[in-house]
C-alpha cells in the first residue's frame, strides 16, 4: 500500500513540474506560480513547496534559455541578476514576516503596472518611446520585483517578462531574458531553504525531471508563437495570478 501510494505522489508530482516547465518556457516565468500551489494542494508543506520550487527553477531555466539562447538581452540579463539574485536572498529571509493580505497587495500592483506596460507602445506609444530606464532603475526594479516574489517562494519570473516588455524588448527577448535571469536569482534563495532543512529531496528530483522536459517543449513552442498571442497569453496569466493571490490571501 505504501508502495502504490509513493508510485502515484510520483506520477503526481512529474505530472506537476512538466505543466509547470511547459508554462515556464513558453512564458518566461519561473514557473512557480503555477509549481508551489499544485505542490501544496498535492500534500507538501507549504515551505517545502518554496524550496522545491526555487531548486527546480536554475535547471528547467536553464533547459529552456538554452532553447531561446539567441534572443536573450546579455546586457540587461545581467544587470537584473544582481539585482533579482539580492531581491531573492532577501525574501527568503523575510518568508512569513509580512502579512499574506499586504503582501498579496503589493504583489497585485506590482502585477497590474507590469501588464500595462506589457501594452504600454499599443495605447500611449509617445511615453513608451520616451522611456528609457537606467542601469540602476534595471537594478533597482528587478530587486524590487525579487523581494515580493521571494517572499512567496518564487524567483520574480511571473512578473520578469513583462517587466522586460516595459523596457521595449519584444516579448521573444524578454522570455529568453527572463528565462536566464531566474537561473541566478533562485539559486541564492535555493540555498537559504536547503540551509533550513525544508528540501523533501526525492519529490524534488521528480520534480526537476519532468520541468526539464516540459521547459524544453514550451520553448519550441514559444519560439513558433506569434508575438502577440505570447503578448495576450502572458497578460491573461499574469492577471490571473494576482487575482487568484487576493483570493487566497482574503
Amino acid at each position: 500500500m505504501e508502495c502504490h501510494s509513493l508510485t502515484s505522489h510520483i506520477f503526481v508530482y512529474f505530472g506537476i513540474g512538466l505543466f509547470a516547465g511547459f508554462m515556464s518556457g513558453m512564458f518566461g516565468i519561473g514557473g512557480g506560480s503555477v509549481r508551489i500551489p499544485l505542490l501544496n494542494i498535492a500534500g507538501l508543506p507549504l515551505l517545502t513547496a518554496f524550496a522545491i520550487n526555487l531548486w527546480t527553477i536554475p535547471f528547467a531555466s536553464s533547459v529552456a534559455s538554452f532553447e531561446q539562447k539567441s534572443n536573450i538581452d546579455m546586457r540587461i540579463a545581467l544587470r537584473m541578476a544582481v539585482g533579482g539574485t539580492v531581491g531573492s536572498v532577501a525574501g527568503a529571509l523575510l518568508v512569513g514576516l509580512i502579512r499574506p493580505l499586504a503582501l498579496a497587495i503589493i504583489f497585485v500592483t506590482a502585477a497590474v503596472l507590469t501588464v500595462v506596460g506589457i501594452h504600454l507602445h499599443r495605447f500611449a506609444p509617445r511615453v513608451s518611446e520616451r522611456m528609457d530606464p537606467s542601469c540602476q532603475a534595471i537594478v533597482v526594479g528587478s530587486f524590487l520585483l525579487n523581494l515580493i516574489t521571494g517572499m512567496r517562494g518564487g524567483s520574480g519570473g511571473s512578473l520578469f517578462p513583462p517587466f522586460l516588455r516595459a523596457l521595449k524588448l519584444d516579448v521573444h527577448r524578454a522570455i529568453a531574458t527572463s528565462l536566464f535571469v531566474t537561473v541566478f536569482t533562485a539559486t541564492g534563495a535555493a540555498i537559504i531553504y536547503w540551509r533550513r532543512g525544508d528540501v523533501l529531496w526525492l519529490a524534488a528530483l521528480v520534480v526537476i525531471i519532468g520541468s526539464m522536459i516540459g521547459a524544453k517543449i514550451g520553448s519550441k513552442a514559444s519560439l513558433k508563437t506569434k508575438p502577440l498571442w505570447l503578448d495576450m497569453g502572458l497578460s491573461v496569466f499574469v492577471m490571473s495570478l494576482a487575482s487568484l493571490t487576493i483570493y487566497k490571501a482574503v
